[in-house]
């Protein structure tokens, strides 16, 4: 009875009527002890199978791609990503329908439906991956699928937790994704864009390298949870704990605005994914880790501008001999970066003056720094020509600062 079956088999397979057609007669029918005698299925015949199994989820990967650069029409190809998500779900039902009705003695069977749940999961991966845009996310996902998905993530978590150290982000992230992994009820719907999120966030975890440890101002890991959005209320207090910390190693205030300020553009200087987030109902992990640093910036350039009474002293603007002394401004700018902008102002006439020599000789005397009380005109027009790097980035920096804030008036 079996060979007659499996004949058929072999013959239907050649004559498909759509792209699932053998991984469709495989799961209703040759696979389904509803359907078929199951027990007589034989190791070769099996290794046949499994060997055929693999072949044609790969195949099924190209031919979907080909179709869709097939299509020149939006909705076309919505309707055809949709149409194989909705096919490859019910397979995925059906394939663990056929694994309970499957007795722990034919282990066989057994591990055949186990290598298919793991190649239609991987199928609809590849869909859900590289196509996300045409499937509806926002749709509760199936409870087959979804106990798939949820072993899945079990064993890749388990790997993980082998990396893991005694780094906070690092436990906070497992402890997440194993609660999801076993949990029986959740606070939230789970669709398929919950999902989508957790699978990338797990892939992007395997892709970093733990033993590779040195880090400028933000570690891969840090940097793949801000590229996804994980607005997590718990990772936006570590994270501005630890870069309060680092700041705050600096004993001078300008010293700490100075790391503050490369932190922020260092921030803002890592990639995001569009339209993408943890928890939809919470802010952004931008909006809530800049405004920690607008308040840090305010709160330092208050801190500096405070240092300047000591510098003056007496407000008066004559002295006890008679002489008249300048009031001074202090500026928490250096002296090479405050005259790169006055060159810079004095280029595009936006100040005039018989020279830059005179805009200098001019302005130098009734400025200060917190580390500089009288500045000379001779050191700020030195300063003004071939600054180095560090130096035009700060102006550029401070520049830029300005304009967000008017920007904001």
């Amino acid at each position: 009875m079996w060979n007659d079956i499996f004949l058929k088999f072999n013959i239907y397979m050649e004559y498909k009527k759509y792209p699932l057609e053998w991984l469709d007669l495989l799961i209703t029918v040759t696979l389904n002890p509803s359907n078929t005698d199951v027990s007589v299925i034989t190791q070769e015949q099996a290794d046949h199978i499994e060997s055929r199994l693999r072949e044609e989820i790969l195949r099924l990967q190209s031919f979907i791609k080909g179709q869709v650069f097939s299509i020149n029409k939006e909705n076309e190809i919505d309707l055809l990503i949709k149409q194989y998500h909705a096919s490859l779900i019910a397979l995925l039902d059906q394939t663990i329908r056929n694994q309970e009705q499957i007795t722990s003695e034919i282990k066989l069977i057994q591990d055949l439906n186990k290598s298919l749940l793991t190649n239609i999961d991987e199928l609809l991966s590849f869909l859900e991956t590289r196509f996300s845009k045409y499937i509806s996310l926002d749709e509760r996902v199936p409870v087959t699928y979804l106990e798939v998905t949820k072993h899945e993530f079990k064993v890749k978590t388990d790997r993980l937790q082998k990396c893991i150290s005694h780094d906070p982000v690092v436990k906070l992230l497992i402890k997440k994704l194993t609660h999801f992994v076993t949990a029986s009820t959740y606070p939230y719907e789970l669709t398929f864009r919950v999902v989508l999120y957790l699978r990338e966030l797990i892939n992007g975890l395997e892709e970093i390298d733990w033993i590779r440890s040195n880090r400028e101002d933000f570690s891969q890991l840090e940097q793949l949870l801000i590229y996804m959005n994980f607005n997590s209320k718990k990772f936006m207090n570590i994270l501005t704990d630890r870069l309060a910390n680092e700041v705050n190693c600096y004993e001078h205030t300008v010293e700490r605005m100075d790391k503050l300020l490369y932190f922020y553009k260092a921030y803002n200087q890592l990639h995001r994914k569009p339209d993408t987030k943890l928890n939809p109902k919470y802010r952004d992990l931008d909006t809530v880790i800049n405004n920690w640093f607008s308040q840090e910036i305010v709160y330092l350039e208050k801190k500096l501008r405070l240092t300047v009474i000591p510098l003056q002293g007496s407000t008066a603007t004559t002295s006890r001999n008679g002489t008249k002394t300048i009031q001074k401004i202090l500026c928490v700018l250096s002296t090479d970066q405050m005259a790169l902008i006055l060159r810079a102002t004095d280029d595009l006439r936006i100040i005039h003056a018989k020279s830059l020599t005179e805009v200098f000789r001019t302005m130098a005397p009734h400025l200060s720094t917190p580390y500089k009380e009288d500045i000379s005109h001779e050191a700020m027009r030195s300063k003004a020509y071939n600054p180095e790097e560090r130096v035009r980035q700060i102006a550029i920096e401070t520049l830029e600062r300005i304009i967000q804030r008017i920007r904001e008036y």
